[in-house]
């Protein structure tokens, strides 16, 4: 064990913990030991997250302190009205959410910041809807998002509601680094203590009806269209309930996941992402023989779907395929509204899916890419509203993000749930289901298919191998794969756009991130960059052709050739 990690170690052991981490802490063994304490939790790219327990590299109440002390001298050297305006406070249903709620309450309280603590848990969407409602100085969110339920995580906002970009976040992170271990955090001193406001129902009112707003057509006929609903444990339930509820939806909950379990016992994964998160709704639908199935993750950021095919069977949906048809949708329906702006832009992430794009471009709609993270989307729709430029339309990044109007900035699943039911519905009442949509759409615009694959590398010599990974791809970039060879390279670190010989093309106007992105002859690419929020390197596959036979072999094929190329 290196001295640092035992001199951490031993400071720990010295301090005066409550039980439960007294007890992890005294049970780990050495191999352990150097995973808890070889380095601090660093911000990523939606805040920090951490598998629960002692030490800087797992999350707790001191860490929480520590990053939430940080946040309240941040505020305040940055903002002269951060004390009055104050800070709203959200929560998960995760382990320890509540505790790390109250604890970040206290501490900016002690500093003289008013803050808003909700009396219960809320959606993520809804925490940066309440910053923008109570013109608030800034938001924290306690959620790991779609993690295991060992994690949980932290997230701060700005004004907008929007999570901070990586400019305005460095101050904050400088001050994190000026402080000493996480056990010495002391509290504020703050002559006046900032009030703590508990909000309760009235956010929740204001919220709903800005959510029903966005919609097209809400007075579809609805007789025989039924949905099976899961909120995977988390913090969807009541606001969703209230929207389906009002808008004369036939919801079937799937009622085992309707309990706000710290552990997410009903499930096997709360990530829409996965499809064993479907295996307990499927049951659902087929029994009720339900028309769609739509989920959210935990924080209700995130919004999945299966749905029953024009074969009766059922098919599950990539967040790519699911935006590529709410695009679609939306703005064939705006236009024939006269709602669709002539200047109107959508925003993407540089790793979702091109088909979007083509759709977005049919319309008229203009399409920027920014960097993975969704405080990017938000951060140019503040930059437009300021410009007049152009009009916010859309936005909506691969990872299951959608958002459709910017009351909100940050992903928001009960906009897009609200939506997909809408616009299923419109299309059942035309006699077609989802995937004759989708099918008629690429006969348009071309055969597209998506897919990620993720590769866990954990611990410490995880970060070592990921690094290593990337190193090697900029030393000796891919020249070909699966026989097709590579037309151009995109190197978000460097900011550069080269051939694979390596000669320079033109430069990124992007911010620098740890990414490399091939454009391969036939229209497809890869896009490979280790997570900002878990251990694993990801594979991000855009596959183009002439069939969807074609295309849906590409990705797999693709994937074992480079883990082939890259010894993995």
């Amino acid at each position: 064990m290196e001295q640092y990690i035992k001199e951490k170690y031993e400071k720990w052991l010295k301090a005066d913990l409550p039980q439960d981490l007294k007890e992890q802490l005294e049970s780990l063994n050495e191999e352990q030991i150097n995973d808890c304490f070889y380095c601090d939790l660093e911000f990523g790219t939606a805040g920090i997250r951490g598998v629960l327990g002692p030490g800087s590299n797992r999350l707790n109440i001191y860490v929480i302190r520590k990053v939430s002390k940080a946040f309240a001298e941040f505020l305040i050297q940055s903002d002269p009205k951060a004390k009055e305006d104050g800070v709203v406070i959200s929560h998960d249903n995760r382990l320890y959410s509540r505790e790390f709620t109250l604890e970040s309450a206290k501490m900016l309280s002690s500093y003289g910041i008013k803050v808003y603590i909700f009396d219960d848990l809320r959606a993520t969407p809804e925490l940066s809807y309440a910053v923008r409602k109570l013109h608030a100085v800034g938001g924290i969110m306690i959620t790991a998002s779609h993690n295991p339920k060992e994690y949980n995580g932290f997230k701060v906002y700005d004004r907008e509601g929007c999570q901070l970009t990586p400019s305005k976040i460095k101050p904050y992170i400088d001050i994190i680094k000026t402080y000493g271990s996480e056990i010495d955090t002391t509290f504020g001193e703050a002559d006046i203590k900032g009030e703590i406001v508990t909000l309760g129902k009235e956010i929740d009112l204001d919220y709903i009806e800005q959510v029903e707003s966005i919609l097209l057509n809400p007075q579809l006929d609805k007789k025989g269209f039924k949905i099976v609903f899961t909120p995977q444990h988390g913090t969807s339930l009541e606001v969703a309930k209230q929207l389906f509820d009002r808008l004369g939806y036939e919801v079937i909950y799937v009622k085992e996941q309707c309990v706000h379990d710290p552990l997410f016992g009903a499930t096997i994964s709360p990530n829409p992402e996965d499809p064993r998160a479907y295996i307990l709704p499927l049951e659902y639908a087929k029994k009720e023989n339900a028309d769609i199935i739509m989920m959210t993750d935990p924080d209700a950021d995130r919004c999945g779907i299966a749905f029953k095919d024009s074969k009766g069977e059922w098919q599950l949906f990539t967040g790519n395929q699911t935006g590529a048809l709410l695009i679609n949708y939306v703005f064939a329906q705006r236009k024939l509204k006269g709602l669709l702006h002539e200047n109107g832009v959508l925003f993407d992430s540089v790793v979702t899916s091109s088909f979007g794009q083509k759709v977005a471009r049919s319309y008229g709609i203009e399409v920027e890419s920014v960097l993975t993270g969704f405080k990017f989307i938000g951060d140019r729709i503040k930059h437009y509203e300021e410009t007049k430029e152009k009009v916010f339309e859309f936005g909506y990044e691969e990872s299951y993000g959608y958002v459709l109007a910017p009351f909100v900035r940050d992903k928001d699943s009960l906009q897009a749930l609200m939506m997909v039911a809408e616009m299923t519905n419109y299309y059942r009442l035309q006699g077609k289901t989802l995937d004759i949509v989708y099918d008629e759409l690429q006969q348009k615009h071309g055969y597209h298919f998506d897919k990620l694959f993720s590769i866990y590398f954990e611990g410490q010599n995880g970060k070592v191998k990921m690094d290593s990974i990337m190193s090697g791809l900029r030393e000796h970039p891919l020249s070909e794969v699966s026989g097709v060879k590579v037309s151009y390279i995109e190197d978000y670190k460097t900011s550069k756009v080269v051939t694979p010989n390596n000669v320079l093309i033109r430069k990124l106007d992007l911010l620098s991130s740890d990414m490399i992105k091939y454009y391969f002859e036939d229209g497809s690419t890869v896009a490979i960059r280790p997570s900002g929020t878990e251990p694993k390197c990801k594979f991000y596959y855009g596959a183009v052709g002439t069939s969807s036979e074609e295309v849906n072999k590409k990705p797999d094929l693709m994937h074992q050739d480079i883990l082939k190329i890259l010894g993995l």
